[in-house]
């Protein structure tokens, strides 16, 4: 048994070395290469496990990670302060501009992908003969169905692209995995008390329940932050040290995520993760420009672009190695093929419904849908929940189908997505 110190001393190792593998010989973009590496060593230790067991060569990786709860260490651990750090780089004039299709993918645009998941998921599990209550469909369709921000900004970072659309992307991202979550814990809330039985479901969780979570969960999440992050402001203003903005930076997203998840009212939690994004949308922004001097700007932003970069070479890592105790269900592979473009076409719907609506009065720049629909990558985030699903004959399809869709869209997408752009959107926008 690795102790928690060993454990984050192996990871640590571990991405150092195959971060610098990837530098010096395979220069994927960085995510990627760390999460490709990852994947292929975790299968070459299944294939060498398999054919010589007496080895036992994956019995301490197994063990380690074993010990390590994705969902706990990413939604409650490593999530706030990543999103904290991608916040802090967003002009908050341009995500304004775009607020009304940044609100609406991440609002409308989630549901309707849920939907859309959810039913097509249904129905591909029924013709394979597997019996997939459409409740649990549904909670399939919103763990699948928002972006996942840490991916998207991890892959921007590598992509040129208009700063519009690089706008309503990267805002897109931070804010729907919020809503996503709320959704989703509608959704399973349901799907629980149900037991295939409607009136069960609706005794469950009613519609005034709904909309009393998402008001305390995203609405009370947002004006937390934006209390916290203006507190954070005031205190960076009286002051100029680096070193201490730094250590205030640090306490506000640490304390807010941490006070979000304690703080109850009427029984919900409030969104930890919508409210680190707004307080860290107030400190890059308002912060920055009145609050700081140039070398604390730079000190401080400066620790947050490392900062993002350990945790998701350690995230990205886990991604690729959690193939080795997820325990995925290989006799679900043609499910999770086919559930792939199904989860592209929800995508492109989920972009262009809204797009379509808001371009009666608003005019976008050429190849928008392509672009928002192929970058919607998704990644630890939808891993994550699945995991959180309690153990039931449902769990082994949900996540061996889920674990398939980020792998494909981390890899997949995030290798081509630079391609999809050149193709799409005029050169002079570049």
């Amino acid at each position: 048994m690795l102790s928690i110190f060993e454990i984050a001393a192996l990871l640590l190792v571990l991405s150092a070395i195959l971060s610098w593998v990837n530098r010096a010989y395979i220069k994927l973009p960085h995510a990627i290469g760390l999460l490709v590496m990852a994947l292929v060593a975790s299968f070459l230790l299944l294939a060498s496990e398999a054919m010589f067991p007496q080895l036992s060569m994956t019995d301490t990786l197994q063990s380690a990670l074993g010990q390590i709860d994705f969902n706990e260490t990413l939604m409650k651990g490593m999530l706030g302060f990543l999103l904290f750090a991608g916040a802090l780089h967003v002009d908050f004039s341009k995500l304004r501009s775009a607020k009304l299709e940044i609100g609406s993918m991440a609002t409308f645009g989630v549901i309707l992908s849920t939907f859309i998941v959810g039913t097509g998921f249904y129905y591909v599990a029924q013709l394979f003969g597997v019996n997939l209550p459409y409740i649990w469909a549904l909670v399939f369709g919103s763990l699948i169905s928002p972006t996942d921000p840490v991916a998207v900004l991890s892959i921007l970072k590598t992509v040129k692209m208009p700063k519009t659309l690089e706008t309503k992307i990267a805002g897109e991202s931070l804010f729907n995995d919020g809503v996503g979550v709320v959704v989703f814990t509608i959704l399973l809330a349901i799907a629980v008390g149900s037991t295939g039985n409607a009136d069960a479901a609706h005794a469950a969780i009613g519609i005034w329940d709904i909309i009393e979570l998402f008001v305390v969960d995203a609405i009370g999440g947002a004006a937390l932050g934006l209390l916290a992050g203006w507190i954070g402001y005031r205190m960076m203003r009286r002051i100029d040290e680096h070193a201490i903005e730094v250590l205030i930076s640090l306490a506000l997203v640490a304390g807010t995520y941490a006070l979000a998840q304690r703080i109850n009212i009427l029984g919900h939690h409030l969104s930890g993760p919508i409210a680190v994004v707004v307080a860290g949308l107030m400190i890059g922004n308002k912060g920055a420009a009145f609050a700081m001097s140039e070398h604390t700007k730079s000190a401080l932003f400066g620790f947050w672009e490392m900062v993002d970069e350990i945790l998701n070479s350690v995230l990205f890592l886990l991604i690729g190695l959690e193939i080795l105790v997820l325990g995925l269900a290989p006799k679900f592979a043609i499910i999770t093929l086919i559930a792939i473009p199904l989860v592209l076409l929800a995508r492109l719907c989920a972009v262009y419904v809204p797009m379509k609506v808001i371009g009666t009065f608003k005019d976008f720049a050429k190849g928008a849908v392509p672009v928002l629909t192929w970058g919607g990558v998704r990644g630890g985030i939808s891993v994550a929940l699945a995991l959180a699903l309690p153990d039931n004959e449902y769990k082994p399809l949900i996540l061996t189908a889920t674990y398939g869709i980020v792998i494909f869209s981390i890899i997949v997408q995030g290798l081509t997505v630079k391609t999809v752009v050149r193709r799409n959107v005029d050169p002079t926008l570049l």
